[in-house]
């Protein structure tokens, strides 16, 4: 961090944090699940002024760094926000194409109440490890399995849950994601050493979240007859279900495995669905465009809302759209985050907050609960995972170094705590986006997505244990 400036005390500097956090509180209070569509916003956009008058007013800090700050962190997210919109036109295109009908109609008759939790925690690890991206997993897979578990009666907080904890797993686990990736590359690490040091705290992690969905998923009995075939009956009338609908994730997955950019795979997956919804699903689209053109109709639900009418009201909502404009709110909090963020660290404000952390460590297990409680703080106070990571290596490598460990062991502890965590939290990107995806409130999915809590106590479990860590022994 730079020394142009004056670092505030920290009691200053944690002003701005007390400020977004009681106003957050004031918003959730007055708007409850709504308070996403600006109220937060609001409250970002409010503690990030109480930041800048601080630091303006007190500490001299030039209003042309602040600005540069903001500009190189948006700047730094801008691909992220052309996925964002393509999750949107994907989510409308494949309800809309018959792709997520056609997988909830069978995946419905196939898959079992008990066993549905812990086969959809399974099987969103698998595709998420596969294709390097929770959110490309969770916007394609998780949508239909939200909808699958809908019909079988499994609460929709649960299943969220489930699908956010394997697609998690997947997303720090596989050599593809960009998350693990920078989190190796910011300490120093050999991307395959990190993830099998990785294996020590996640694999453990996984098991017992995969335990605890197995044991939830028996208390689920198997009396959801009726409601299958409510949901069997409206979307075979509804929609042209049909198995050739599932080119468009064969063809999907095949791009994932040749390792194509997740934001090409995205937008190719929805042109592909565009087409299958022109072939297979004329009628839905001339209903969206109100008896216009089909391309109309098309267009619409790649940008627009779109509503179907099923005959029942609980499957015209499950299979209701949002689109491109759907996402807009998500990418209105994501750039107010930022705004916060990065003027948090243009004003000195997150460096004089670590510097009090770094006072507290003294051995191993503070280390490596200081770089834990460090990551959640800097997910909380900047909005996002990539800032978190590379924050949080650059915080903590003199401290590791010093003290001896190794440098895979910091490239751990940052994943285990900075990667998982930050769909926790509401204003964070990752929070943000997947709660606006799967239509689930963070704070409501929160307490169900066991492995994303769980692994940074792991990570501080195995460090009190002392299990495979070791001393360095060179640089």
């Amino acid at each position: 961090m730079s020394d142009e400036i004056r670092i505030p005390h920290p009691l200053v500097a944690i002003l701005p944090v007390a400020v977004l956090i009681s106003f957050l509180a004031v918003v959730i209070t007055l708007f409850g699940s709504d308070s996403l569509s600006g109220g937060s916003q609001i409250a970002l956009l409010l503690a990030t002024a109480v930041c800048i008058c601080i630091a303006v007013a007190f500490y001299r800090v030039p209003w042309e760094k602040i600005e540069a700050q903001i500009g190189k962190t948006i700047g730094g997210i801008s691909v992220t926000l052309f996925i964002l919109l393509c999750i949107g036109m994907l989510s409308g295109s494949w309800m809309i194409s018959g792709v997520v009908p056609t997988m909830i109609y069978y995946g419905i008759q196939i898959m079992s109440p008990q066993y549905f939790l812990v086969s959809a925690c399974g099987i969103c690890a698998m595709v998420s490890l596969l294709s390097g991206s929770s959110w490309t997993t969770i916007a394609t897979i998780g949508v239909a399995l939200l909808g699958i578990g809908h019909a079988l009666g499994v609460s929709e907080a649960w299943t969220a849950g489930a699908i956010i904890s394997g697609a998690y797993f997947g997303d720090k686990m596989s050599p593809l994601s960009d998350t693990t990736i920078l989190a190796s590359s910011a300490t120093g690490v050999d991307l395959f050493e990190h993830i099998r040091y990785m294996m020590f705290t996640t694999v453990p992690t996984f098991t017992l979240s995969l335990i605890i969905f197995f044991i939830a998923g028996l208390d689920h009995g198997s009396d959801e007859e009726l409601q299958i075939a409510l949901y069997t009956e409206g979307l075979s009338k509804t929609f042209n279900i049909t198995l050739w609908t599932l080119l468009v994730p064969v063809l999907t997955g095949v791009l994932i495995v040749r390792r194509v950019p997740s934001l090409i795979v995205l937008f190719v997956s929805s042109v592909m669905a565009g087409a299958v919804a022109l072939l297979a699903q004329p009628h839905i689209l001339t209903e969206i465009a109100g008896n216009d053109s089909m391309v109309r109709g098309l267009a619409i639900s790649f940008y627009g809302s779109t509503s179907v009418d099923t005959g029942h009201a609980e499957l015209n909502e499950l299979v209701a759209t949002g689109g491109m404009a759907g996402m807009l709110n998500t990418i209105w909090l994501i750039l107010c985050a930022m705004c916060f963020g990065a003027t948090m660290v243009a004003c000195g404000m997150i460096e004089s907050i670590t510097r009090v952390i770094m006072r507290w460590v003294r051995g191993r297990v503070s280390l490596v609960s200081s770089t834990v409680g460090t990551g959640l703080f800097l997910n909380v106070t900047t909005g996002d995972q990539f800032i978190s990571i590379v924050l949080n290596a650059d915080i903590y490598k003199e401290a590791y170094r010093e003290q001896g460990y190794e440098k895979r062991l910091l490239s751990r502890t940052t994943e285990d705590a900075a990667t998982v965590t930050s769909v926790l939290i509401p204003w964070n990107t990752c929070g943000m986006t997947q709660a606006t995806v799967l239509g689930v409130p963070t704070l409501t999915y929160l307490p169900y997505c066991f492995f994303n809590y769980l692994s940074p106590l792991m990570s501080i479990v195995i460090a009190a244990i002392g299990w495979r860590i070791y001393r360095r022994t060179s640089d």
